[in-house]
């Protein structure tokens, strides 16, 4: 594989991430309805993917493991929950922009979790996204608009939870296993609040849902596990946060959803504290990658 077809591969994942809330505005369920239906299809999807990648999920899993995938998969449903209904009460911007405070919200966590000192490049990462979500903020009385962005950073809190929680994981779970069995443990979650939702859903809505769960779950992970082989963590930190662009830009196209200036200066410095923070992560990760194997 080429460097520049890893780089296409990987703003077609960024793209089709992007599009998550635009198909859960589509679909005409409740959230509840959505994360089911998406867990449903994605499971489809990272089976074959899986197989076809060596990874057989349902092989060589130990039970600490699947404990740990437990949890992460009840974290993805609480996430998965709270952003689709931040889009059927904010719209598609605002719940994406709130998801989006989650590198801040990671840094935060780490420091209270783990007890790891929060650098001054973090702390800066951390007013930016604040001062950012603060622009995007349309009214600070009650309302529609304030009530999505809410519930778009609670989306965010609960991703940050589960990106710590995948990096106990991470080492002994290959990334599409740990997908497949978090998405069982979404399903079996949802199903009983869900199976009643499911059979009033109509053809269009099975579309989307199906669209959500392949593209946006099966196929989008794919894509970006198989680019990491050739392209460095920085690059993909760098092209994984056009994420909202895409999603806003989207959302203001099909639905007409005009940000206001504010908005567009408040995104712009949420995506560029994306940027930062994951940038510098990922030079850090491959400060120590190099420094372990020269010991």
């Amino acid at each position: 594989m080429t460097p520049r077809l890893a780089l296409s591969m990987l703003h077609v994942a960024a793209l089709l991430f992007g599009l998550t809330g635009i198909f859960g505005k589509l679909v005409a369920a409740p959230a509840v309805v959505i994360v089911c239906g998406r867990a449903l299809f994605a499971l489809l999807a990272l089976a074959p993917a899986s197989v076809w990648a060596g990874q057989r999920p349902w092989q060589n899993v130990s039970r600490r493991s699947l404990a740990w995938l437990a949890l992460g998969g009840v974290l993805l449903a609480g996430h998965w929950l709270t952003f689709f209904h931040a889009v059927q009460i904010g719209g598609v911007a605002l719940a994406t922009l709130g998801f989006a405070s989650f590198p801040a919200l990671v840094v935060l966590l780490e420091g209270l979790l783990f007890r790891e000192r929060i650098r001054r490049d973090e702390m800066a990462v951390v007013a930016v996204v604040t001062f950012g979500l603060i622009l995007v903020t349309p009214s600070f009385e009650a309302g529609s608009g304030l009530a999505g962005l809410a519930w778009g950073v609670l989306s965010g809190l609960l991703f940050a939870l589960l990106s710590l929680s995948n990096r106990v994981i991470a080492a002994r779970v290959a990334p599409l296993v740990v997908a497949w069995w978090q998405n069982c443990a979404v399903l079996l979650c949802v199903l009983p609040f869900a199976a009643t939702g499911l059979p009033a859903l109509g053809a269009a809505d099975w579309l989307w849902l199906a669209l959500l769960g392949v593209l946006c779950t099966g196929l989008a992970h794919g894509l970006f596990v198989t680019s990491l082989a050739v392209l460095n963590a920085r690059t993909a930190a760098a092209i994984f946060a056009l994420e909202p662009v895409y999603g806003i830009a989207i959302a203001w196209w099909l639905f007409g959803e005009t940000p206001t200036v504010r908005m567009l200066i408040g995104g712009g410095l949420i995506v560029a504290a994306i940027v930062l923070s994951a940038q510098r992560q990922a030079k850090r990760r491959e400060s120590v990658a190099i420094a372990a194997t020269l010991q």
